[in-house]
């Protein structure tokens, strides 16, 4: 499928949705958290605990201005001008002068990001580099990072507390980060 006919399936749904047929809703919703999450992890790549809490003041705003949106009109530039201005916000709360606005264009490049063939390579590579870590810390990478859940379903599927599964994100992080360290110095 491609980008724009991608975005017409979703324009599609929002117009169901609009229409008042709530699963497409709810499968909507599901598919713009999993792309906004790829967004925000592109613009805020060391900010990983924002992700989560922007997805969702997105999501929000998308819910509440509904009603504005023209089914006439692509719905992922409309999604992503959200969102930009969602990370603008951000930046401001964050003491950033820099308030980045990047081009609402930029829908393109993240929605062709899911469909972009992957290295097999490198799949075997992280498998390996996993393998080695803890459960605590391999899971909640496996489910948070590599599948796109958030740290709340991931508590969920682990049974592992939110804190917990930060903290085994941020642990197994860092000693992939220095196993891949010490790979390269070898």
């Amino acid at each position: 499928m491609t980008v724009l006919e991608d975005d017409r399936v979703l324009s599609e749904a929002m117009a169901a949705s609009l229409a008042g047929d709530e699963l497409a809703y709810q499968n909507l919703l599901l598919v713009l958290a999993k792309r906004l999450r790829a967004y925000f992890r592109r613009r805020l790549p060391m900010r990983l605990s924002d992700h989560e809490d922007l997805v969702q003041e997105t999501l929000i705003a998308v819910h509440t201005k509904r009603h504005t949106y023209d089914p006439q009109q692509p719905l992922a530039p409309w999604v992503f001008a959200i969102a930009s201005y969602k990370l603008i916000d951000w930046h401001r709360r964050h003491g950033r002068r820099e308030a980045l606005h990047e081009p609402v264009e930029d829908w393109q490049d993240v929605l062709a990001d899911e469909h972009a063939a992957a290295d097999p390579t490198a799949a075997l590579d992280i498998r390996s580099l996993l393998a080695a870590l803890p459960a605590k810390q391999r899971e909640p990478i496996r489910l948070v990072k590599l599948e796109g859940l958030s740290v709340v379903e991931a508590s969920a599927q682990t049974g592992l507390s939110v804190s917990a599964v930060k903290v085994g994100i941020h642990r197994g992080l860092k000693a992939l980060a220095a196993r891949i360290r010490s790979r390269g110095e070898g």
